[in-house]
């Protein structure tokens, strides 16, 4: 069993990136879909990202961008790691030429192994709840419909917070799992306490998994 890493997503002030860093995440996500509350230009994504010591990866969103303002962010922060979070095609996800997550929408019916099969050059697949719109909606989904043999990484998302992470951890034994809403005082204000609580537990849930 493997360190689940963390990701911690929407970003958008320099103390919160600091504390994310302190909490012990692994990757910070920096949202550049202009419709969600937690977007960033992306000079100010970029700042941000800055600060960053090694070893933690910055994750740049996009929701259906252009391919130029896919690869102008790509140009502009060449250690970020690329996420899809709309209808982009494997096409599309390929144009910048650089690694990328696939966020898949998980609903009853969704058959999340075809798209894993539409979507295998991705280094993981994030999944999310199907909410109306685009983006995260802070709202759990039913972990039980996520097949055993996926054949990409797995980064769980939707509705994680401090105190159902634990259990997701240890449901779905995933490689990583991605937080926002679930440690904010406001949308796109983190809360360095609920960060930190966040990161203990998942760790908790890896000494659990590593003591059976």
């Amino acid at each position: 069993m493997s360190r689940t890493r963390i990701k911690i997503c929407g970003l958008t002030r320099e103390a919160d990136v600091d504390d994310a860093i302190d909490a012990g995440a692994d990757a910070l996500g920096f949202v550049l879909y202009p419709k969600s509350p937690r977007a960033l230009p992306l000079e100010r994504a970029a700042e941000l990202a800055g600060r960053l010591p090694p070893f933690i990866t910055p994750v740049l969103l996009f929701v259906n961008a252009s391919p130029v303002e896919v690869m102008r962010a790509a140009e502009r922060l060449p250690q970020a790691l690329l996420q899809f979070h709309g209808d982009e095609t494997p096409e599309q996800c390929l144009a910048a030429g650089r690694p990328h997550l696939r966020a898949a929408r998980m609903a009853p019916g969704f058959d999340l192994l075809e798209f894993a099969a539409r979507f295998q050059s991705a280094q993981a697949l994030l999944l999310d709840a199907h909410v109306e719109g685009y983006g995260g909606g802070g709202k759990a989904f039913d972990w039980s419909l996520i097949p055993r043999n996926v054949p990409l990484p797995v980064v769980l998302s939707g509705g994680l917070n401090p105190a159902n992470v634990t259990d997701g951890v240890q449901a779905v034994r995933p490689w990583a799992v991605d937080v926002s809403s679930g440690v904010e005082s406001a949308k796109g204000v983190k809360n360095a306490a609920l960060m930190r609580r966040f990161c203990k537990a998942v760790r908790e849930a890896d000494d659990r998994i590593a003591s059976r």
